[in-house]
């Protein structure tokens, strides 16, 4: 037992320093290749917060744990909205700005919508996850559009002032770019095993545990960059990071896991619970960052308040259904 908790801590120490890493060395490589710095920030540092999470599920799916996979997708939505933007709140409240951003919002809902109707039979098939993973080719091509379309967004400055601040030569960052996913890759390996161990000694579904410590770790990144990002009043990054990570979870993160190894057997509480949950906090967040009636798109202490309790809501939840 002591081993699978020490390769837990180990696993996620390792996935959050090796996934800055990651994203630092591609964002780098990528402006010395001369690609748009808002694409850097949509695409590349989009694609690289929600790495972890891909991995994860992708070892968890090969090893035979489809649910522990589809748990990390939904319980790192869960935990983005409610945990990382409720303790970003908390310590800047956040004011939405982008243009780009207000448009992924819409398309984040419809995504969650289009995989609750994915989910409602129990089952994700192959062409299921081939569905999906064409989804997200197509978020992909939408986002590179927005990029190109959308010079002077306020995403742009803010994404520009992190590239400059986090300069590096164009070796450096395909070296730290290589060290990065390899380090990903082992460290992921460490999580799904110790991970899958902890759920066996205590009798607790690979689900339960994708929803819960894998989720929160797999999640360590998009916390750190979020927080950091309100701190230096970049709101448009901690609220971006978020918003695409969550549609590269349910498209790119089951996706894969679904091509690997199709679902035949669903847990039904995920879609009576966790996919419902997830759902409201998506709307929740379109509401709190659009502004109605007049009021600015924001995020403030009080909702920041709102969104925490939801989250220790629901994993208290989670915990008295283990002990029923």
């Amino acid at each position: 037992m002591l081993l699978y908790l020490l390769s837990i801590v180990a696993g996620f120490a390792l996935l959050v320093w090796s996934a800055d890493k990651f994203v630092e060395g591609a964002a780098s490589t990528a402006k010395h290749l001369g690609i748009p710095t808002l694409l850097i920030g949509i695409l590349i540092v989009g694609f690289g917060t929600s790495a972890p999470e891909m991995v994860v599920s992708a070892i968890a799916a090969m090893e035979g744990n489809p649910a522990l996979a589809l748990g990390n997708a939904i319980g790192s939505n869960i935990v983005n909205i409610a945990l990382i933007l409720g303790v970003t709140a908390l310590v800047a409240p956040i004011a939405v700005h982008s243009s780009i951003v207000r448009k992924e919002l819409p398309l984040l809902l419809l995504i969650v919508l289009f995989a609750g109707v994915l989910l409602y039979d129990g089952a994700l098939s192959l062409t299921e996850g081939m569905v999906l993973l064409a989804g997200f080719f197509g978020l992909i091509g939408w986002s590179v559009y927005s990029a190109l379309r959308g010079k002077g967004d306020a995403l742009e400055g803010e994404i520009e002032e992190e590239l400059i601040e986090h300069a590096m030569s164009l070796k450096a960052g395909i070296i730290w770019l290589a060290i990065g996913l390899v380090l990903l890759i082992s460290s992921s390996r460490i999580l799904v095993w110790g991970a899958v161990g902890v759920a066996h000694e205590f009798g607790v579904s690979n689900l339960i545990i994708g929803l819960t410590i894998v989720a929160l770790g797999t999640s360590l990144p998009e916390l750190a960059a979020s927080v950091i990002a309100a701190r230096k009043g970049e709101h448009d990054i901690a609220i971006g990071n978020v918003v695409g990570s969550n549609m590269f979870n349910i498209l790119a993160v089951i996706g894969i896991a679904t091509v690997i190894e199709p679902m035949n057997a669903i847990p039904a509480e995920v879609m009576a619970r966790d996919w419902i949950v997830m759902l409201v906090l998506t709307v929740a967040l379109i509401v709190m960052a659009y502004g109605f009636k007049g009021r600015e798109g924001r995020i403030n202490r009080v909702e920041g308040t709102i969104l925490l309790l939801a989250y220790v809501a629901y994993n208290t939840y989670l915990g008295l259904s283990l002990a029923a």
